[in-house]
């Protein structure tokens, strides 16, 4: 490993790495001890096993505000779906997992299909700021996207107002199923998250060394087996 690389990533020997917990499938609180587990957390810590740094989470409540963060120069490494937005701002690593996100319509719905979805009239809740938010806000011509901060809170807003259409994660939305008698969730995807991860743009030397990282991880099998460890349903190791 290149010494800048470290001493981008890794400065006076912490890695600080930023967590979106609004992202359940990757990451959760342990309610006894308060300590984050899942694919993302033990994906960090081995980061810094390799990086010989101590690892920091920090924890931020969506994506948006893990973005934003990059701006102050809060953490040094981000767990996060890589977007074009965000990229303004963060160097990415291609995607080490994939989460098909899709549309979910209640009881009775005419919708059929995902390109029925964009039509005019067509009230569609979605998590703000979430990578899918922004896929949509720049796919979307017709249908009107109603904002709610965070996938829970998106879910509470589809079922007050009635609305037409609940986008999100396939894994969470297959859940929602549970609660809405009569619901469907449209066959296909209308985008697959890009889990990745970031690092504020000037550390050029940093960035490179995580795509190294990625690389290796995927083929090895190590973001496989954490998957399978903490139980993770409808994800996938990006190719």
């Amino acid at each position: 490993m290149p010494a800048n690389a470290k001493s981008e990533l890794a400065p006076a020997g912490k890695l600080r790495v930023g967590v979106n917990l609004g992202n359940f499938l990757l990451v959760n609180k342990d309610p006894a001890s308060g300590e984050l587990r899942g694919v993302v957390p033990d994906l960090a810590q081995e980061l810094g096993r390799r990086l010989g740094a101590q690892v920091e989470l920090i924890g931020y409540p969506g994506a948006g505000q893990v973005a934003d963060a990059a701006k102050t120069g809060a953490w040094d490494v981000g767990f996060i779906g890589a977007e074009p937005q965000r990229a303004e701002e963060i160097a990415f690593t291609p995607a080490y997992l994939e989460i098909p996100a899709t549309y979910l319509v209640p009881a009775g719905s005419p919708i059929g299909s995902l390109a029925e979805v964009d039509r005019p009239g067509i009230r569609t809740a979605v998590a703000g700021r979430s990578a899918y938010d922004l896929f949509l806000s720049r796919s979307l011509k017709h249908a009107q996207l109603l904002r709610a901060e965070g996938i829970p809170a998106s879910y509470d807003l589809f079922v007050a107002q009635k609305l037409d259409v609940l986008s999100g994660l396939l894994p969470r939305l297959t859940s929602d199923l549970t609660r809405l008698p009569g619901a469907r969730i449209l066959e296909g995807k209308f985008t697959a998250i890009q889990q990745a991860i970031g690092t504020p743009k000037a550390r050029a030397a940093g960035a490179a060394w995580l795509l190294e990282f990625v690389a290796e991880i995927k083929t090895s099998g190590l973001v496989a087996r954490a998957i399978e460890r903490h139980g993770v349903q409808g994800v996938s190791v990006a190719p």
